[in-house]
């Protein structure tokens, strides 16, 4: 991290920005983690859920930071079908530097929308993304489709 960061990772930084949460992008806060929409996604709805503080490890997360960040992976799942209508949903973690994931300092769970015969060879081909819907609008669709905690039988 830079100087500038004041110590705190991207994703700290976004959550204490300035700004609303819908500028931010910014789906859900739970206590102890949070969910948002991807800057750069590689399909219309690709989220992320990490938690609140810096970890890079998933050894590292509190009992309480590990049961939400699975309790918000799974309500994203669900928003991302009922949103979106998908065939599927990719689910994924990039630990460490090696692994591929540019933030490494700070862990974060993918939840990508997909369908089949989606266009996903084009970010490999050109770095080309097809995003038919914009991220304002991705936000409004999940906001609409947000169960969480789900909602009692």
């Amino acid at each position: 991290l830079d100087d500038s960061s004041g110590g705190r990772s991207l994703f700290e930084r976004i959550l204490a920005a300035d700004g609303s949460d819908d500028e931010k992008h910014l789906l859900v806060r739970g206590r102890h983690c949070f969910v948002l929409l991807n800057k750069f996604p590689y399909s219309s709805g690709h989220l992320l859920v990490l938690p609140n503080r810096a970890e890079p490890d998933l050894e590292g997360l509190t009992t309480a930071e590990h049961a939400e960040l699975w309790s918000l992976v799974t309500a994203s799942v669900s928003a991302l079908k009922r949103a979106f209508e998908c065939d599927a949903v990719n689910v994924g973690i990039n630990l460490g530097p090696a692994a591929g994931g540019s933030q490494s300092d700070h862990l974060h769970v993918h939840c990508v929308p997909r369908w089949v015969g989606d266009a996903n060879f084009l970010g490999i081909a050109a770095e080309t993304r097809v995003l038919p819907v914009s991220l304002d609008e991705a936000l409004a669709k999940l906001r609409a489709a947000w169960e969480w905690p789900a909602p009692h039988a």
